[in-house]
């Protein structure tokens, strides 16, 4: 039974906290269904996938524990799954919000809903895409004459993670700005005066959330800060037309 949203603000927090629980258990149900049939079925065809960037350069992969390549492949399988049910886990949050929502707050939530998996899975592949791929041939081509790469399998799998849940993350900049903007906790003005500051911070959190080179931290800090000004001419373009007259 659908109830309104009167009715909800007098259910306990209890009843709150189950139905959330409800939903997780819904998406990682998913998860883990998706996560079974990769990994059984077509492991191996990902792990080729993920590892062709090197092995096209004719280096190949290595293993020093006995269940290192076995949990390298479920480390790709389990991302992929969890990349796959992205839209599950945004139905389930919809499903749970949408209740306490007026009709108006409804179509404003769908639109910007949209526009995080957009920006989530451009991030995704920009970082795998781009950034990861010019890193791998950086860090490859570097090294010839001195040395002889014998890469892990595990290690190369956690540097592939590494690097595009980050960008993944990191392209929500723009909404999260406009969210702020919208709540007036954040102005055109203000974003505009912090630039300077912002830059360093952009390039801290870069460090932070990248492999620990310059090439990488670069490479994300970069579109960081042209999302950073995609954000202030968003925030200016909505600030405009709130001042427009009615019609």
């Amino acid at each position: 039974m659908q109830l309104k949203k009167n009715e909800l603000k007098n259910l306990p927090l209890s009843t709150h906290l189950l139905e959330l629980r409800r939903r997780l258990l819904v998406w990682l149900s998913g998860t883990l269904l998706v996560f079974l049939i990769l990994f059984t079925w077509r492991g191996e065809a990902l792990m080729q996938l993920v590892t062709a960037p090197v092995r096209q350069l004719g280096i190949a992969f290595i293993y020093v524990n006995l269940a290192e390549a076995l949990s390298a492949q479920m480390k790709v399988a389990l991302l992929a799954a969890v990349l796959l049910t992205l839209p599950l886990f945004a139905w389930q949050a919809w499903e749970f919000i949408r209740p306490a929502l007026y009709e108006e707050e409804r179509r404003y939530a769908r639109k910007l809903a949209l526009v995080v998996l957009v920006l989530f899975a451009t991030g995704v592949s920009f970082g795998y895409g781009v950034v990861f791929l010019a890193a791998i041939s950086f860090f490859v081509y570097s090294g010839q004459g001195f040395a002889t790469p014998m890469l892990s399998i595990s290690a190369y799998v956690s540097f592939l993670v590494g690097f595009i849940l980050p960008f993944g993350l990191a392209f929500e900049l723009p909404v999260v700005c406009y969210i702020l903007g919208k709540a007036g906790l954040v102005s055109v003005q203000a974003l505009a005066a912090a630039r300077r500051y912002v830059i360093l911070l952009i390039f801290i959190v870069a460090a932070i959330l990248t492999p620990p080179d310059v090439l990488s931290q670069i490479m994300m800090a970069l579109p960081l800060l042209a999302l950073y000004e995609l954000s202030i001419l968003v925030l200016r373009t909505c600030e405009y037309q709130t001042r427009l007259p009615a019609k």
